[in-house]
């Protein structure tokens, strides 16, 4: 308890602190900024945009990695995919870095009481939660799926799972789905803090939707009319780019009413689109709620807010679906932060990465820094939303037994393909100019050698990455508890893990 007895000690003496702020942690799954505070027409997401109107949305900010657990990595240990040579769903971070001190161990350890409730960490596929992190053991919602009899039925058997349908629009109450029970207990979890102010609390939030099948009650589907919806304006592949840099929605062709092949028809898209935005007026809804209790319990003043998502998601531009690319509707992300100290309603161009969070956070609540992370903080970019973060930043995203390393600055996107430890000749380049082409119709890597040797030269700055970790056919205790736990074919009927 050493921030409760520091503070203690000094009110004691008779000494005028103020109190060391919360933080309230909000992960969303899938979450791309179409949001009414990013400029979307459509989109009906009231709570958001409120949040973003008390404080700094971030414009440039980019997932380290485009698919859920190397991104939740990430975010909580502040150690990049490559760093950590994890780019799948299975390896758990400690297999590659056992001594790692999670950003929620680091408040853990200076007082704060941390509770997580939802999706934080990736957990199924055999990967596990992390009990170091948190003060008590995690919490996670007994919820089906689905709510009709007919999407329970005839599911489809898959690699992950049984799957049904991509999409449900039934009449229920919002606490019939997962996310409405995680922002109930969320709730009662802030009354409680608020029964005990002198306890500073790291509070994590996972949402799971808009993460597929998108499944909402219907009173959200209903907030849209389907024929204004936005459709892809881009339906081909970049002209020019490898045929591997793309994908074509694997993920999706899981459920039972997708085609196992070919593009999808308009009026599947059009559903698809539909169920993306109803589940995210869902999952807005729920985060209202959790902050209408941090706001009727007297916490707000004194708490950081941050809600992340932790990669974007195509909706059929170029025909991809999904996440799964190194391409801007895949690694880009919305930030919010709001909180003392924190500018309100402002908006930055600043670029950041998902490794940035932790020091951010960390200096924001004034606790000491800590060495060997792969992120910087941006806290003075809240206090001063002109001010820039990075020049660039880098992701990557692995395909078939290359990686693609991508360099995003202010104007371009580079995307080196090689084996990982090749020379650099043997890459395959893309080059995007999103000044003038920011749908990214077409590769300019052979146009504009110039602005490719430039971007090169930022990449040759970072390390080469590690290579995927290979757990040992002896060590994988950890993966049986994992699987157990809920990732078997029965549980998976049920709610078959995230991906």
């Amino acid at each position: 308890m050493k921030v409760a007895l520091f503070f203690s000690s000094l009110l004691a003496l008779g000494t005028v602190v103020a109190a060391p702020p919360n933080v309230l942690f909000i992960c969303v799954d899938d979450l791309k900024p179409v949001l009414g505070c990013y400029g979307d027409a459509v989109a009906k997401t009231p709570n958001l945009d409120r949040l973003a109107g008390r404080g700094v949305r971030f414009d440039a900010a980019y997932c380290n990695q485009a698919v859920c657990s190397p991104s939740r990595n990430a975010l909580m240990t502040s150690l990049r995919p490559q760093t950590l040579g994890i780019y799948e769903l299975s390896t758990n971070f400690r297999k590659a870095a056992p001594e790692a001190v999670t950003v929620a161990q680091h408040f853990k350890a200076q007082g704060y009481r941390t509770e997580a409730m939802g999706k934080i960490f990736h957990r199924g596929h055999g990967n596990i939660e992390d009990a170091a992190s948190w003060s008590v053991p995690h919490w996670n919602p007994k919820a089906e799926t689905y709510a009709l009899a007919e999407s329970k039925a005839n599911l489809r058997e898959g690699r992950n799972g049984a799957r049904g349908p991509a999409t449900e629009l039934a009449d229920v109450d919002d606490a019939f789905y997962a996310d409405g029970l995680i922002a109930r207990e969320a709730a009662r979890r802030l009354e409680a803090a608020a029964a005990t102010p002198d306890q500073p609390f790291f509070l994590a939030v996972g949402f799971i939707r808009p993460h597929l099948p998108f499944v909402a009650p219907k009173k959200y589907w209903d907030l849209y009319d389907p024929a204004t919806l936005p459709m892809p304006k881009v339906t081909d592949p970049p002209a020019g780019a490898p045929a591997y840099a793309g994908q074509f929605g694997g993920e999706l062709r899981q459920y039972n009413d997708m085609p196992a092949q070919g593009d999808l028809d308009p009026v599947a898209t059009r559903r698809l689109i539909h169920g993306y935005y109803a589940a995210t007026s869902y999952m807005d809804a729920q985060v209202g709620l959790v902050l209408g209790a941090l706001a009727r319990h007297g916490l707000a003043d004194n708490t950081i807010v941050m809600l992340w998502g932790d990669h974007g998601w195509h909706l059929g531009d170029h025909r991809f679906w999904c996440k799964h690319t190194n391409y801007e509707q895949a690694a880009r992300i919305p930030l919010l932060l709001a909180g003392p100290g924190i500018a309100r309603g402002a908006t930055t161009p600043a670029l950041v990465e998902t490794v940035d969070l932790y020091p951010t956070l960390t200096e924001l609540a004034g606790l000491p820094a800590r060495a060997g992370l792969d992120g910087v903080s941006f806290a003075p970019v809240l206090k001063d939303p002109a001010r820039a973060a990075r020049d660039s930043v880098i992701h990557v995203y692995p395909r078939n037994d290359l990686l693609g390393r991508a360099i995003r600055t202010e104007r371009y996107r580079l995307v080196e393909w090689k084996k990982i430890g090749a020379p650099a000749g043997t890459a395959e380049l893309e080059l995007y100019d999103y000044q003038t082409d920011p749908l990214e119709t077409r590769n300019l890597a052979s146009e504009q050698p110039e602005v490719v040797a430039q971007l090169r030269a930022i990449l040759a700055q970072h390390p080469e990455a590690k290579p995927q970790l290979r757990v040992a056919d002896g060590d994988k205790a950890g993966k049986a508890k994992g699987k157990k736990a809920g990732s078997g074919k029965k549980a998976a009927a049920k709610t078959p893990p995230a991906a």
